[in-house]
């Protein structure tokens, strides 16, 4: 058996998901639906996304980096050399989040089957980071909440759930 590969992302319409090592917004609501969908979870992450983390590995989740650096230690953290290494020491679970950054994200939306998805609903003019949106001849959207406002940032955004069609 091999682990449902999900991937986890906040983005805007055009696929701006970071700026200077960084999320677009830190979105309350976001960041619980986060800390809910991935707890008792693998993550797999770049090695950028983990020294971005400001408390370094996630608790309550076995964080798993990948990196090309053979000799990388963090504490709290397994190292891969590859994607497929990372899923291939996930593969007993029964889901496994890809949660950045960009790099990761473009190799794991090959083999994902599932995209949790927080749509900003505005462009952010100094983004540096991008992926590709999530076509819907590929995604079929399962969940959509209605439109919410962040109260500190008055940003709009909604949370999707996609699906491999």
């Amino acid at each position: 058996m091999s682990a449902t590969v999900s991937i986890i992302v906040a983005m805007t319409p055009s696929g701006a998901i970071g700026r200077n090592g960084d999320l677009l917004y830190h979105i309350s609501a976001d960041l619980k639906r986060f800390k809910a969908v991935t707890m008792g979870k693998p993550v797999v992450m770049g090695r950028k996304t983990f020294e971005s983390l400001p408390g370094g590995a996630l608790p309550g989740r076995r964080n798993i980096v990948i990196t090309r650096n053979k000799g990388y230690e963090a504490p709290g953290v397994e190292v891969a050399g590859s994607l497929d290494e990372a899923l291939a020491m996930t593969a007993e679970v029964e889901e496994v989040m890809i949660i950045g950054g960009a790099e990761i994200y473009r190799m794991a939306s090959a083999v994902a089957q599932r995209v949790y998805l927080t749509l900003i609903e505005s462009e952010v003019a100094d983004a540096d980071t991008f992926i590709s949106p999530f076509d819907k001849e590929t995604w079929a959207i399962i969940e959509e909440s209605d439109p919410m406002t962040d109260p500190r940032s008055g940003v709009v955004y909604r949370f999707l759930n996609l699906q491999r069609r």
